[in-house]
């Protein structure tokens, strides 16, 4: 089945105000957003806050990818902030599927992010039950991490096993690698540094857009 992987910016900001400024420019080049949150637990990092998401008041579809742990105490807070889909860590929580209902229980999609070192088989029981599986290709937590291109064998191993689900990257994509991620069948590719440290954030998008299309 031939896919079309969509270029998804990705939000990661310690800042409000950044964020304010990030969200007004994607909503003039995207449709679709992701925001990362860091809690300074489950990565080294902190970010912006979910009440900060809702009082930037995004006209974008959203994708909250939480980096935190227990994810389940702030799925009620981006859910009501108008995530349209919450992503949380499968190594996050002591129990995975018990996030997942409670997500799904909340009325929104539910998408599982899997760290780099995290064996695919130890998370295949959950892939049934979530909308999307989202693989890091970095260690999670910095904008302009270094990408680690052995995760994608990952990817090729889910795709085949699953061809209807949903499967995103996220980490460490630029002009150079992101038509080797697009070719392996992925829904869609979240990028941060390669568009928002960029002088023209639209160019920078609608070109990753094109080779992600012509992969």
């Amino acid at each position: 089945m031939s896919r079309i992987a969509r270029i998804v910016p990705a939000i990661l900001t310690d800042d409000p105000q950044a964020l304010q400024k990030m969200v007004r420019q994607a909503e003039t080049f995207a449709e679709f957003v992701q925001v990362d949150i860091m809690d300074g637990r489950f990565v080294p990092s902190h970010s912006i806050t979910c009440n900060d998401v809702a009082a930037a008041g995004p006209k974008l579809h959203l994708e909250a990818h939480l980096m935190v742990r227990q994810p389940e105490e702030q799925a009620v807070c981006f859910a009501r902030a108008g995530a349209e889909k919450i992503v949380f860590h499968f190594e996050a929580t002591s129990s995975p599927l018990r996030t997942i209902r409670l997500i799904r229980h909340l009325g929104v999609k539910v998408g599982l992010a899997i760290n780099p070192e995290t064996p695919l088989a130890v998370t295949l029981p959950l892939v049934d039950r979530v909308d999307s599986v989202l693989f890091l290709t970095v260690h999670p937590g910095f904008y302009g991490a270094t990408f680690l291109p052995e995760v994608l064998d990952k990817v090729v191993e889910l795709r085949s096993r699953k061809p209807k689900l949903e499967i995103g990257v996220d980490g460490g994509i630029k002009k150079g690698n992101v038509a080797e991620v697009a070719r392996l069948g992925v829904d869609y590719i979240c990028v941060g540094s390669a568009i928002f440290a960029q002088p023209d954030l639209a160019e920078s998008f609608h070109r990753l857009q094109s080779l992600a299309e012509k992969a």
